[in-house]
């Protein structure tokens, strides 16, 4: 029984160390092939800073405090949602060799891919941080509150890709469709407007989409120094179980077929 412990022990610590070496990989190939490297984890959403706050500030006078630190923030969640959501939609066929010549699981294959996105968006959240402390925004202690939003993001975005990367097994439009939705989504979404004007024009969007409340919840944390809405915490957590769970059915119903699908 001892021995069975031991090894149970020794699979997972095996499991972990797969998929950390494998989000390392992904995490190396995605920068450290181009010329600029890590910088263009820095530079994809500071160019859309500079194109939306020219379209939202100047333009449309746009008249929210600390307006270029307020849009980074919304648009280094919302890079996060997109590169593992759209992202990871043809994840089975691109990674087929993975589970089908090797040890790794489909699981492990999605969580190296998320992990590795992560990592980008640790290195942008630290860009951030360097703008609230060069724009004289205090940081306080509300900002551990910030680890169970990205939590729960996190899950969130796992389940989406989960659904997203099972159903295009079936349905290969699918491709095509997301990139749609996602736009609808980020209209939807607090990156450039006020977050008042919003709810007040659509009283029930924090249930309509979730990455409202996950954009609004940060920007409060990090941004103003105060307690999330744990209402719209509450909410989001949810949204993400319920992705997750619906997203975990698919794997084993669809996404077990997914070499002869593919």
């Amino acid at each position: 029984m001892g021995s069975n412990a031991a090894s149970a022990q020794l699979t997972r610590k095996n499991r972990w160390e797969r998929i950390w070496l494998l989000a390392k990989i992904e995490f190396k190939l995605r920068y450290y092939e181009n010329r600029l490297g890590l910088l263009w984890a820095l530079l994809k959403p500071l160019i859309q800073l500079v194109i939306y706050f020219i379209a939202f500030k100047i333009v449309m006078r746009n008249n929210i405090e600390n307006f270029a630190i307020y849009l980074f923030a919304g648009i280094i969640i919302w890079q996060f949602f997109s590169e593992t959501t759209g992202g990871l939609i043809n994840i089975l066929k691109t990674k087929k060799y993975l589970y089908e010549y090797s040890n790794m699981s489909k699981i492990e294959i999605y969580l190296a891919s998320l992990i590795s996105a992560t990592l980008g968006f640790g290195f942008n959240f630290l860009i951030l941080i360097i703008f609230l402390i060069a724009g004289g925004i205090d940081i306080g202690w509300n900002l551990f509150y910030f680890p169970f939003i990205f939590i729960s993001l996190f899950i969130f975005c796992f389940g989406i890709a989960l659904i997203l990367s099972n159903l295009y097994l079936m349905v290969k439009d699918i491709n095509q469709f997301w990139p749609l939705i996602s736009q609808f989504l980020m209209w939807l979404s607090p990156i450039f407007l006020g977050f008042e004007a919003l709810k007040n024009n659509i009283p029930f969007i924090s249930f309509l989409n979730p990455l409202f409340g996950y954009i609004s919840s940060f920007r409060d944390v990090v941004m103003y120094n105060t307690s999330p809405d744990f209402t719209i915490v509450l909410i989001n957590f949810i949204h993400a179980i319920i992705a997750l769970c619906f997203g975990l059915f698919l794997l084993r119903t669809i996404g077990k077929r997914a070499s002869e699908l593919l």
